[in-house]
């Protein structure tokens, strides 16, 4: 049985001020640095043979903390978070207010929306398809560990779990410091 463990970056800036990252590179704050400090504490016990981050800053300062802590291989994850276009750099509450109708949509159905100059959720959804599938083949048991932004964090979850997103601007493990996911072997080909 492998078990993933989902990491969600430190805090940024932009987390504390509520703003839209998308695939702006924004660098953990100093408590995004303490939250993958403590995250790496968490999992000093999990015996997790490797961390994959995905390409934002964000994902690879806090995998790269976590990773040096507990003396574990960082691989690079070719995953760029989706693009919400015109709303990275808003806040969540500008959204609502100026864009009310596509904001209820994004919450109540997210796959159903394409922010302003960016990208469905679907496109997102292959990309994480295709790299969960490739991490299956790879490691079929043991602990790995994927550090992602929100909302591919979001997609993962629901790619391994087969559960609705729910809303997507309100994550389920938040700042939560991780999850901690099982895949049967017998799973791992609905992924591909």
């Amino acid at each position: 049985m492998l078990q993933i463990v989902l990491i969600r970056p430190g805090r940024t800036d932009y987390d504390a001020q509520e703003r839209i990252q998308g695939t702006l590179d924004i660098p953990l704050s100093e408590e995004g640095q303490a939250d993958a400090a403590q995250t790496a504490e968490l999992l000093r016990e999990k015996a997790v043979e490797a961390i994959y981050a995905s390409a934002c800053e964000p994902s690879h300062q806090t995998a790269e903390i976590i990773a040096e802590a507990l003396d574990v291989k960082l691989r690079k994850l070719g995953l760029e978070n989706i693009n919400l276009g015109l709303w990275q750099g808003m806040r969540v509450d500008d959204v609502r207010t100026k864009q009310p109708k596509v904001y209820r949509q994004w919450q109540e159905q997210p796959e159903t929306v394409c922010p302003p100059k960016g990208e469905m959720l679907g496109d997102a959804e292959e990309r994480v398809r295709i790299s969960l599938a490739k991490l299956l083949k790879k490691h079929k048991e043991g602990v790995i560990a994927l550090c992602l932004p929100e909302p591919l964090l979001s997609l993962a979850r629901r790619l391994i779990t087969r559960e609705e997103l729910g809303d997507l601007w309100k994550p389920r493990n938040g700042h939560g410091p991780l999850e901690v996911l099982q895949v049967a072997p017998a799973e791992a080909p609905a992924l591909s």
